[in-house]
């Protein structure tokens, strides 16, 4: 089993930057691949972001491409997401998840295991 739990969500002006944090614990997350997701009010859950195993594949969402960054460190069982030029519409829920294999996928189905969520509130 693995827990997830995010942090480092809040409040930020439009422009402005966050660094979501990802920890795992239970077991080590070396050879899962990783994702963050998002879901804002009315909409369906969407992966922004993921990663393989190693950190030497990744995938964007064409909507937040070249503004966030995945990244993983194995040794301290943490992934993160760097979000630069926020934007309101990337106020939502963000989720961090795992999936058992190490090849990164972008569907909801893939992911095992997922955290409580944080929330991203961007304001205008």
């Amino acid at each position: 089993q693995v827990q997830l739990v995010e942090s480092g969500g809040g409040l930020v002006q439009a422009g402005g930057s966050l660094r979501l944090s990802c920890a795992a614990s239970g077991r080590s997350i070396s050879s899962d691949a990783m994702g963050w997701f998002r879901q804002a009010p009315g909409k369906e859950r969407e992966c922004v972001a993921a990663i393989n195993w190693r950190g030497g594949s990744t995938y964007y969402a064409d909507s937040v491409k070249g503004r966030f960054t995945i990244s993983r460190d194995n040794a301290k069982n943490t992934v993160y997401l760097q979000m630069n030029s926020l934007k309101p519409e990337d106020t939502a829920v963000y989720y961090c998840a795992a999936a058992s294999t190490p090849v990164l996928f972008t569907i909801i189905s893939a992911y095992n295991y997922w955290g409580q969520g944080t929330q991203v509130t961007v304001s205008s």
